[in-house]
């Protein structure tokens, strides 16, 4: 293994300790960086604009910083990638849409300001699908984003391209964002970690809905240590999102020490409503079997969430609808199929629907909270499935049922988005197909240090099981170009001179 590609398998934690001692400089891990980039995304099509130019001339700013003595912010000289739903001044964010495919922003989104605050250095964009809807990373402007693993088959979505970056490791510290499952779903079928954190705990400046509690931004990243991380940079108080809240953030900079033998543990393979797949079903008894010593008590649990799939059609289609108002009123035909419809049934609602989404949610809320008088994490599988072909929209069946919608198949995630906990996939081995599994962990209402402290003790646990720790890539196999991933772009992304001359480029 050469020196590079040492390099950029270090975790950020580890990265960050490096460059403070001076033991490495961060121009030194932005050249790995990019030669890793440059080397793999043909194969996976994970990272999308990029800004190499000016990254080296911030890590160069970085690197003068450490020589010179002065204070380091928590991710100083940190290569960083920024989910493509996420304005950054100066860098190309197409939203994965053609109504954007030439939007350079002039602001940074509150996210992506508070992790250059923090010393991070802005390298690229990570690809979505169009405007964040669904959970198949592919659209018109960049293409589709292939699973590390196998790049025929999905990366999930909408995060997937920073899940695929982070698995190949292009990038020590990569953003996501969740409303039914985004952070998850694709840490599940790439193999990395995902944390949908409380609502309000990062604040979401680019909500237009500021006061729901299902989109929320969060961070993503090989080890819980690295999401720890990243949450340290990113959370508190902000007046740009009414859900935030006072917090010291540096309460989450490291796992909490916990002994798992105290735990009482729930489990579910379904929730009692959602459709999942036999072969998912056995490989997530055998991992809770597996698992079950190394708590006090682990016992199923059986839950009636009401009608939870309705509600999430109706507060999902709220916020579509305040998103795209204006672009679908220009032109309803620029807007992908999916995110039409969700604009559409939301346009058709009444205001009676939208009233009684709101109660049946907090209904929800407090048939799920009753659980947790009895346990103090809930277990279940990310996702229902094993990856499936890219070029498929969606699972449209599950275990022989017809799935209504596109994203009918990330109930496993969006009945837990609807209950506001906190909630994080955890690589857990592989599946029949030999894929990622992802164990998904809920922790109690508010309890984010609780959630991530269980899922950094089942971590260090799991690394010690060929079986349950956490699966990689064999990157030897993504060494060539997989040019079927471009083939669905149809608007590809515009350049202006004044962008293109300052280094703003596809990979």
């Amino acid at each position: 293994m050469s020196h590079n590609e040492q390099l950029v398998s270090r975790s950020a934690v580890e990265l960050r300790r490096l460059i403070g001692a001076k033991e490495i400089s961060p121009v030194e891990l932005l050249d790995a960086c990019i030669e890793r980039i440059e080397a793999i995304n043909p194969a996976v099509n994970a990272v999308t604009a990029t800004c190499f130019p000016q990254a080296r001339e911030a890590a160069k700013a970085a690197e003068r910083a450490v020589l010179n003595g002065e204070p380091l912010g928590l991710l100083h000289g940190l290569p960083l990638g920024v989910k493509d739903l996420e304005d950054t001044a100066g860098l190309l964010t197409t939203y994965g849409s053609p109504t954007a495919r030439s939007n350079v922003p002039t602001q940074d989104v509150l996210l992506v300001e508070r992790l250059r605050a923090a010393g991070a250095v802005l390298v690229a964009k990570t690809n979505v699908p169009e405007f964040g809807a669904g959970a198949n990373t592919r659209n018109p402007v960049w293409g589709a984003t292939g699973n590390p693993f196998n790049p025929m088959l999905n990366a999930g979505g909408s995060s997937g391209g920073a899940a695929a970056a982070l698995a190949c490791d292009m990038l020590p510290v990569c953003t996501g964002s969740d409303t039914g499952g985004s952070l998850r779903i694709p840490a599940s079928k790439c193999g990395v970690v995902g944390f949908r954190p409380s609502p309000g705990l990062v604040p979401n400046s680019r909500k237009k809905l500021g006061w729901t509690p299902i989109s929320v931004v969060g961070p993503m990243g090989r080890t819980v240590a690295e999401v720890c991380l990243q949450l340290a940079a990113t959370a508190g108080l902000s007046a740009s999102d009414p859900l935030s809240f006072q917090v010291d953030p540096l309460r989450f900079l490291t796992p909490d020490p916990l002994d798992l033998s105290t735990l009482r543990v729930g489990w579910t393979e379904d929730f009692g409503c959602c459709d999942v797949d036999a072969s998912i079903r056995t490989v997530f008894r055998e991992r809770v079997a597996a698992i079950a010593p190394m708590f006090r008590s682990c016992e199923p649990v059986q839950f009636d969430l009401g009608e939870v799939h309705r509600c999430f059609d109706v507060i999902r289609a709220e916020s579509f609808v305040a998103g795209l108002h204006d672009a679908y009123t220009r032109d309803p035909a620029s807007i992908g199929p999916n995110s039409r419809a969700n604009y559409e049934l939301g346009a058709a609602m009444t205001l009676a629907d939208c009233a009684w989404a709101q109660a049946e949610q907090t209904r929800i809320l407090q048939r799920f909270q009753g659980a947790f008088g009895q346990f103090d994490v809930i277990l279940s599988p990310t996702t229902p499935v094993s990856p499936f072909p890219w070029s498929e929209l969606y699972a449209t069946h599950i275990d022989g049922h017809a799935q209504e919608n596109y994203y009918r198949w990330l109930a496993l995630t969006y009945v837990v988005t609807l209950t506001t906990h906190p909630a994080i996939s955890l690589p857990c081995g592989v599946d029949h197909a030999g894929m990622p599994f992802g164990l998904q962990i809920v922790g109690p209402f508010h309890g984010d240090r609780k959630t991530l402290a269980v899922a950094h003790a089942l971590e260090q646990a799991f690394d010690a099981s060929a079986t349950l720790r956490r699966p990689r890539p064999d990157l030897t196999k993504l060494t060539q170009p997989t040019p079927a991933l471009q083939s669905i772009v149809t608007a590809p992304p515009v350049f202006d001179a004044a962008t293109s001359g300052t280094g703003t480029s596809a990979v």
